[in-house]
C-alpha cells in the first residue's frame, strides 16, 4: 500500500511536469501570490530565461537582503477600528491611481511572454496603476503609450550616443508622456554570474545547452518562434544599436540639470540610496525620488532599499514624493513600504514571474492577490486610508523584557 501511494505521488508529479512543459493547466498552477508565480515560471520558462529574470549581481546577497529586510519589519495590529471602507487609491504627481502600487520599468519583458508589454499596459489601464516603460523595452514607446496613455511613464537610460538618448526624450514628449523617469544607478552594468554561466546575452547564440533548454520548454519556444525574437525596439540598428554593457555614465549631475530644463512635465530620478544625493536631487527641482537598488542587480553590497527608505524620508522631509521598489513580494510588503515613508510602490520580478507563468491571467491573478492582501493588512492594523500609513503602525518588539510594563517599553496600544 505504501509503495502504491508513493507510485501515485511520483506519477502525479511526473504528469504535472510533462503538462507544464506542454502548457497544460493543472489545479496547482493557479497564482495566489508571487511565490506561486515564481514556482510556476521556473517550470515553464527555459532555465536561461528564468535565471536572467531571477538573478542578481555577485553572490546575490543584495538581492536576498532586499527580501529578508521586509521580513524583519513587524506591523502593530489594532482592534475595534472603523475600517469597513478602506481607501487604497492614491494621488501622485497630479495623477490619480486606484491602487498604490505599479509595474517597475524593466527591459526586454517580452522575453518571458511575446506580448508581455501589451499585457502589462492593458493591466495598468484596467487597474489604473502606473506602468514604467523601459528604454530597453521590447515595444516602441509610442505603442505602449497608445495601450496605456494614462498610466505610462517613460524610463530613460542614457546610453551612447547622447543624440539617441535625447531623441528618446523628445519622442516621449511628443507622444504625450506625463512622466519621465531617469535611472541613475547603472553607470556600468554589473556582471551577472548566472547569465555568464548560462550564456545569456542580448544577442546570445544557441549552443547545444541552450538548444536542449529550449527544446524541453516547447510552449515558450513555439510562442517565440511565432512572434519572433524580442529586441530592444527603441534602438534602430542603423543608427544606435543597443549595447547592454555600454557605459551609462553620461547621466551625471550636469545632465540632470539639463534634463530638468528640457523636460516640462514630471521628472523622477530612479536608483537613489544616498541621503546626500537625495537632498541634492530635491534641491535641483526634481519632482520625485525613486528609492531603489535595482533589485540587487548592480551592487551586491548595497543596503536593502526598504532599510534606506525611512532615512531618505527624513532627509527630504514629510511631503516630498517618494517611490520605492526592490524586494517587494506581497501586499504586506507594499503596506510596510508606505509605513516607512513611500508614497508609491513598484514591483519588478513578481510581474515577470506572473507573465512567464500565465500571461495575462497570471498577471491579473497576481495583482488581485496583492490588492486583497494589502487591503487585509490595512484592516489588521486599523488603517482606513493608505495615505495615513506611518511609523505609528510599526510594532516595537525589539525592547521586550520580562515583567516590563507596556508604558515603560513604549509599545503601541
Amino acid at each position: 500500500m505504501v509503495i502504491f501511494k508513493l507510485d501515485l505521488i511520483y506519477l502525479r508529479k511526473l504528469s504535472m511536469a510533462i503538462g507544464d512543459r506542454l502548457g497544460l493547466e493543472y489545479l496547482d498552477t493557479t497564482i495566489h501570490c508571487s511565490e506561486d508565480a515564481k514556482r510556476i515560471a521556473k517550470r515553464r520558462l527555459p532555465d536561461i530565461i528564468f535565471g536572467f529574470v531571477e538573478g542578481g549581481t555577485g553572490r546575490e546577497v543584495g538581492m536576498k537582503d532586499n527580501m529578508s529586510a521586509f521580513d524583519r519589519i513587524k506591523l502593530q495590529p489594532r482592534v475595534l477600528q472603523n475600517i469597513d471602507q478602506r481607501i487604497m487609491g492614491t494621488n501622485f504627481l497630479n495623477q490619480s491611481f486606484d491602487i498604490p502600487f505599479g509595474i517597475a520599468p524593466m527591459g526586454m519583458c517580452n522575453i518571458v511572454h511575446p506580448f508581455a508589454d501589451r499585457i502589462m499596459a492593458k493591466a495598468a489601464a484596467k487597474y489604473k496603476m502606473p506602468l514604467g516603460i523601459s528604454t530597453a523595452a521590447s515595444s516602441l514607446l509610442e505603442d505602449v503609450y497608445k495601450w496605456a496613455p494614462e498610466s505610462g511613464w517613460f524610463q530613460l537610460y542614457v546610453l551612447p550616443p547622447m543624440e539617441h538618448a535625447m531623441s528618446l526624450v523628445e519622442r516621449a514628449k511628443n507622444c504625450g508622456y506625463k512622466t519621465l523617469v531617469l535611472t541613475v544607478d547603472t553607470p556600468q552594468v554589473s556582471r551577472r554570474i548566472r547569465d555568464l554561466r548560462s550564456g545569456f546575452s542580448v544577442d546570445f547564440k544557441i549552443g547545444l545547452r541552450q538548444f536542449i533548454d529550449f527544446a524541453t520548454h516547447p510552449v515558450w519556444s513555439l510562442r517565440m518562434l511565432r512572434a519572433g525574437r524580442p529586441e530592444p525596439a527603441n534602438f534602430p540598428t542603423d543608427r544606435a544599436k543597443f549595447d547592454r554593457n555600454a557605459s551609462r555614465a553620461l547621466a551625471d549631475w550636469a545632465f540632470l540639470e539639463k534634463l530638468r530644463d528640457l523636460w516640462p512635465n514630471n521628472l523622477i530620478v530612479k536608483g537613489v540610496t544616498s541621503f546626500s544625493d537625495a537632498q541634492k536631487i530635491q534641491k535641483l527641482g526634481i519632482d520625485a525620488i525613486y528609492v531603489s537598488n535595482h533589485g540587487g542587480r548592480q551592487l551586491d553590497s548595497v543596503p536593502a532599499a526598504i532599510d534606506i527608505l525611512p532615512h531618505i524620508r527624513r532627509a527630504v522631509g514629510p511631503d516630498y514624493p517618494l517611490i520605492m521598489d526592490s524586494g517587494v513580494r506581497s501586499g504586506e510588503d507594499i503596506l510596510k513600504a508606505f509605513v516607512l515613508g513611500a508614497n508609491l510602490v513598484m514591483l519588478g520580478r513578481p510581474i515577470m514571474f506572473a507573465l512567464g507563468a500565465g500571461g495575462a491571467n497570471g498577471l491579473n491573478s497576481l495583482i488581485e492577490g496583492l490588492k486583497y492582501d494589502l487591503s487585509t493588512g490595512m484592516a489588521q492594523i486599523g488603517l482606513k486610508d493608505i495615505s495615513d500609513a506611518g511609523p505609528d503602525n510599526l510594532a516595537k518588539t525589539d525592547m521586550v523584557l520580562p515583567y516590563a510594563s507596556p508604558e515603560r517599553l513604549g509599545l503601541n496600544g
